[in-house]
Parts: structure tokens; C-alpha cells; sequence
């Protein structure tokens, strides 16, 4: 089972599970990604660099100057398909010719791809090996994948190995929640954390593992480095001189500690499955692995609408009523902790999830392929 990423840590690593469940049932598996994907500590899981030449921010930059009026609206979380062609239209066709070359010498029976990693769809369909489309986020893969290969890069990427087109998925593995996204096609799969962390993890104190006096939120940050409002930090330091709360900045920068008063308390980069159940709410980016973190602790959140798709996935939570998509206010933090409905609706759909099957259960749909 070969199993590709683009090369990006959140991109990576709800892909584990079922990896893991596949290696756990005796299949051979061989994660294939790059750049700072390969910070995270992936256990029996071997990996193999597919992007050593590949630099996310150079392809961003060069869409900026290539592409300023995309480039805005994507930074604004409103590029749509226009934002994911001008970045992940150049990052598959690099990631192109290198997968190819893998799935040639490596002969797996089955490519499993998330939607941003179109080129694990090409280098199967390549070498007739059929391929799996596993959701890694709140968007339909089969859009993200539609958007992908309609970039002019990727086209010709497509061209060099002879096709024009690439074949639909042999099989469509969906993570959301339905009463957040609506019914897909597909099978459903719970999405779960089975302990894999980023090398650098720090272990979680035990302050944070016992019951606080007040009400306890967490506050993180995005992983992915540059422009587009990834860190709420500041604001969230601002908005808690005027809420009961205990404020936990989870990998503040300097500047961002050093103005932390009381009240206020940092850690190191821990895991969100092992501290967001003892939080009465979170407040971060909007990155879609935070989402499901915490809809699967069952507590409610304050996302502030941002870059790619996390002004998508921060509205997506807002109208399921399980958080609030906005700036980090008083007001926000404050309904963040004591408004019981969204509390309620937070638990309601961790509910949800907990009833789909387990990445266990999809290892038999996905062997019966190769």
C-alpha cells in the first residue's frame, strides 16, 4: 500500500490511521510526502521522500507575482478552484515524476492519495494500479482532485506520462461528519488520531492533565508557515483580561509569551486528542485537522476564518451551531465558554463521529482492490 501526501504535516497526518490499520493487519505500507511532512513521527510507518527539490513557499511566492488577484482572494480563504491551481497544480507536477518512478520499482497493489496529492492518481493509473481517494479535510476530494488536475502545471505533467485524464477513484474513503458537509458519495470513515505525533512533541504536563479551577481553553496556532492570519494568539491574549478563563497558548511565539499575563499559561507542541477533552473550548486557525480535533473531543470552538480553507471550515462549523466563526473577541471568548448550546451541538456531533466505522474497518474494502 503505498500512500501519498502532498508535503505538508496537516496533509500527512490524518492520513495515519488508516495506515496504520493497514500495516497493524499485516499489509506492507510506504508513506510517500516531503518537506515538512516529514517532521511527524509516523512509528513502524517507513517514508519515503518524494519532494527533496520542493519548496511550498517558493510556489507560493511564485503565484503571487504570477497570479496577485488569486493570490489575495486565497489568502482571504475565498481563491476556490482559482487558489487550489495556482499552488497545488505545481506542487503535483513536481511530485509527478517522482511517484511514477516509485509505484514503478516499489509495485504496490494499491495507491491511496488525499485530494491534494493528485499525482499518487496519475503514477496509479500510470502503471493500471488502482487508487483510493481518502478525504483529509471538509472539502469533496473529488473536487479538490477535479481542481487539481485542471491546472496548466499538472496538465503537463499528465502529458509526459501519456494521459489526458486521470480515471475516477477505485474507492472514496469520506472523514466529515455529514451534518457538517452534508451526505457524500463514498464510504465514511471515522476520522481518528492513533497517537502519531510531529517529532518535537512535548510530553503534556501534568497541570494539564488535572481539572482547572476555571474554565480551560486552549488556544493553537497553524502549522504552515507565512501570510493569511494563522495565529490568534495575540487576540485571544487581549480578549481574556475580560473573560474567567484559563488561556493555555499552545506554542506561542516569543513576542506572544512575553505579553502573557495572568491567567495565561504555554506549552510545547502537544498532541490536541490527548489535551482538548479536558478543555471547555478551543480557539485556533481553522485548519481542518483543529476542526475535527475538537468536534471529536465534543467541544464547541472559536475559528477565525482565514486562509485556503479555513474560512471554509471555520463557516462550515458556525452553521452546525458546534462553534463560532470571527475574530477572537471578549464577547466571542466568553460565548465560547458559557454558551450551552454550542456546547451541546459540540457533543452531539462527536456522537456523530464516534458512530462511523474505525479505519479498522475499511482495511478489508481496501486490500479486496489490490
Amino acid at each position: 500500500m503505498l500512500v501519498v501526501s502532498a508535503p505538508m504535516t496537516g496533509h500527512l497526518l490524518p492520513l495515519l490511521p488508516l495506515a496504520d490499520a493497514l500495516w497493524d493487519s499485516g499489509h506492507e505500507v510506504l508513506l510517500a510526502s516531503g518537506g515538512e511532512a516529514l517532521e511527524a513521527d509516523t512509528g513502524n510507518l517507513p517514508v519515503i521522500d518524494v519532494a527533496r527539490n520542493l519548496r511550498f513557499g517558493r510556489i507560493a511566492a511564485a503565484a503571487m507575482v504570477t497570479h496577485p488577484v488569486t493570490a489575495r482572494a486565497e489568502l482571504a480563504g475565498r481563491g476556490g478552484d482559482r487558489g487550489v491551481r495556482s499552488l497545488f497544480g505545481p506542487v503535483n507536477e513536481e511530485l509527478a515524476d517522482a511517484l511514477v518512478t516509485v509505484v514503478a520499482q516499489w509495485r504496490p497493489d494499491v495507491v491511496i492519495h488525499e485530494p491534494l496529492a493528485a499525482a499518487g492518481a496519475l503514477a496509479a493509473a500510470r502503471h493500471d494500479v488502482p487508487a483510493v481517494l481518502q478525504e483529509n479535510n471538509l472539502f469533496a476530494g473529488a473536487d479538490l482532485v477535479g481542481a487539481t488536475v485542471g491546472a496548466r502545471t499538472m496538465q503537463r505533467a499528465m502529458w509526459r506520462h501519456g494521459m489526458t485524464a486521470l480515471p475516477a477513484p477505485a474507492l472514496t474513503l469520506t472523514i466529515a461528519p455529514p451534518s457538517l458537509v452534508g451526505e457524500r458519495d463514498g464510504l465514511p470513515m471515522r476520522p481518528v488520531d492513533t497517537g502519531h505525533r510531529r517529532r518535537g512533541d512535548a510530553d503534556v504536563p501534568g497541570w494539564l492533565r488535572a481539572p482547572s479551577d476555571r474554565p480551560r481553553v486552549l488556544v493553537t496556532r497553524t502549522t504552515v508557515a507565512g501570510p493569511g492570519r494563522g495565529d490568534p494568539m495575540a487576540a485571544a491574549v487581549r480578549a481574556a483580561t475580560d473573560v474567567d478563563c484559563e488561556l493555555v497558548l499552545v506554542r506561542p511565539t516569543a513576542k506572544v509569551a512575553r505579553r502573557a499575563g495572568p491567567g495565561v499559561r504555554t506549552v510545547g507542541w502537544v498532541p490536541l486528542p490527548e489535551v482538548l477533552p479536558g478543555c471547555a473550548g478551543v480557539v485556533h486557525h481553522g485548519g481542518a485537522g483543529t476542526v475535527l480535533a475538537a468536534l471529536s473531543a465534543g467541544i464547541p470552538q472559536l475559528a477565525v476564518p482565514g486562509a485556503g480553507d479555513r474560512r471554509h471550515n471555520a463557516e462550515l462549523v458556525d452553521a452546525r451551531g458546534a462553534g463560532i466563526a470571527g475574530e477572537v473577541t471578549s464577547e466571542a471568548l466568553d460565548r465560547l465558554v458559557h454558551d450551552g448550546e454550542l456546547a451541546a451541538t459540540a457533543r452531539a456531533v462527536r456522537t456523530e463521529i464516534e458512530a462511523m466505522p474505525p479505519p479498522q474497518a475499511r482495511v478489508d474494502a481496501v486490500t479486496a482492490l489490490g
